[in-house]
């Protein structure tokens, strides 16, 4: 069973931002409403262009989730 976009971005928290990767784990876990659940690239995409106002750009987004498909196969 594949992993939700959450659940592989959670092991990328730090501490402390190291890089935006890092950013976007810590902040997506202080995110109570994040799709916890999701897999689905449209969905997590949605939300974060609208809710999202934590992240610079969507292309930390797209990068982490090409790293999410790399690393689920």
């Amino acid at each position: 069973m594949r992993k939700s976009f959450y659940h592989f971005l959670m092991k990328y928290r730090q501490p402390t931002d190291r890089d935006e990767l890092t950013a976007l784990a810590n902040n997506v876990y202080d995110d109570l409403a994040f799709p916890k659940q999701a897999e689905d690239y449209d969905e997590v995409s949605s939300y974060l262009e609208l809710n999202g106002l934590y992240l610079e750009s969507m292309r930390i987004f797209d990068e982490a989730w090409e790293q999410y498909l790399i690393e689920e196969k």
